[in-house]
């Protein structure tokens, strides 16, 4: 039977703090005006709804869906939609607060938002999947538009779900409206290069972080915990830039070859529909002990909390590049910190997806679409200038890359609520 009852909140509460507290100690390093802290610290809008599914069998289960809007002083709201048994508020508002930051550190015209549907869509069927995403679209349709707040795919979402979005909202209004969501297939508005733009632009960033030690690709090992969008595009575009991939893994498990993994190889075989741990080219390797695995590039694309005070003293690596949204504990980022790790923090090393999510928007409300290489050319310059950034800030104020991602992306958000006031 589909997962129906609402996730439990534990994970959702510890995200939703970590988030509240990362916000309070740049607020405290930035001297901000308490006043806007304050604000900062709570979602501007949260909507909880009822989604009920006829399923496959006839009977009717009701899924709880939900959309957080944290802050939408920059622009309209930006943010996924994740179908996931652990989806609950709290974790839907802490994911809606990163991507606040994450926009504004990428100066990019949107606020945070962030939504969900607690359910398990890996036991579901097409049919069943659709149901409910053309109904939940229906119950958030006055909280969500081009202007006002535009989702995109996140955990067990893909283009077909934005599709779907987008259909169901536009047979509402009675026209196309291709940017309501990103994300979406090319050949009903989305964008070129949106599907690897997420891993792609950590790349960019590794490959940057890379220069910045004075290390080469091709002398580099990597490993990468999660291999679905993110994941697997890092690892494809790490190999073709010569970095020798030792291990990857899935919601299964991994696989682990000290000679180096065939990527190429290993995604067609996933494309089969085959898990990571069937591949013949490697021994199978658990997803706590990848992790641990020495290497110069450790990539944590798959979910949030991997990385603790109890595993982050066994952490082997040179850079730790977060593909997934806070793979990493704030007790773990001292211990991290303090051995010399060089982090590339999940907002700025995630961006790349929201970034050419800017891109659709802005080729759909323009009706003029790029190419591929206009789409790479424009993802790089924003992810390199963003890193310079974050680099720049962390050696003037002395303190980690983390908290000088999360003080630009802060400070331009607070500057910009100071300007436009208070109302009434």
């Amino acid at each position: 039977m589909p997962f129906s009852k609402q996730g439990t909140d534990t994970e959702g509460r510890s995200a939703l703090k970590e988030a509240q507290t990362q916000l309070d100690r740049a607020a405290e390093l930035l001297s901000l005006d308490p006043n806007l802290a304050e604000r900062l610290r709570h979602a501007k809008r949260s909507l909880i709804v009822a989604v009920p599914v006829r399923m496959d069998d006839g009977h009717v289960t009701s899924f709880t869906g939900y959309r957080v809007q944290h802050n939408v002083t920059l622009g309209p709201g930006k943010g996924g939609i994740r179908y996931a048994p652990s989806v609950n508020l709290e974790e839907v508002t802490a994911l809606s607060m990163w991507m606040t930051w994450k926009c504004a550190l990428m100066n990019i015209p949107f606020g945070g938002a962030k939504g969900g549907i607690c359910c398990d869509a890996t036991k579901m069927s097409r049919g069943e999947l659709q149901r409910m995403t053309r109904r939940f679209t229906f119950e958030i349709f006055n909280f969500i538009g081009p202007d006002k707040d535009i989702p995109a795919p996140d955990m067990y979402t893909n283009e077909q779900t934005m599709a779907w979005i987008m259909d169901t909202y536009s047979t509402q209004v009675g026209h196309s409206v291709p940017g309501v969501v990103t994300g979406k297939p090319a050949v009903i508005g989305g964008s070129v290069g949106r599907r690897e733009a997420t891993g792609g632009g950590l790349v960019n960033l590794i490959m940057s972080a890379l220069e910045h030690l004075g290390l080469e690709p091709g002398k580099m090992t990597a490993v990468v915990q999660g291999f679905g969008n993110v994941g697997s595009v890092a690892a494809q575009e790490l190999s073709r830039r010569g970095v020798r991939i030792l291990a990857v893994s899935d919601v299964d498990g991994g696989v682990y070859n000290k000679a180096g993994l065939d990527i190429d190889a290993l995604i067609h075989h996933v494309e089969w529909k085959q898990p990571v741990t069937a591949f013949s080219g490697g021994e199978p390797v658990t997803n706590a002990a990848i992790l641990e695995i020495p290497c110069d590039i450790l990539v944590p694309a798959a979910t949030s909390g991997q990385i603790t005070a109890e595993n982050a003293p066994r952490i082997d690596c040179r850079i730790l590049a977060e593909g997934a949204n806070g793979p990493t504990t704030l007790e773990a980022d001292r211990i991290l910190e303090d051995r010399g790790v060089f982090l590339i923090p999940d907002i700025l090393g995630n961006a790349g997806g929201v970034t050419v999510s800017y891109f659709e928007w802005v080729q759909d409300s323009q009706q003029y679409f790029w190419d591929m290489s206009e789409i790479q050319g424009r993802l790089e310059k924003i992810m390199k200038r963003a890193f310079a950034e974050v680099m720049a800030l962390s050696a003037e104020k002395k303190v980690g890359h983390r908290m000088a991602a999360l003080m630009i992306g802060i400070s331009r958000v607070a500057e910009a609520m100071r300007l436009r006031g208070l109302y009434p």
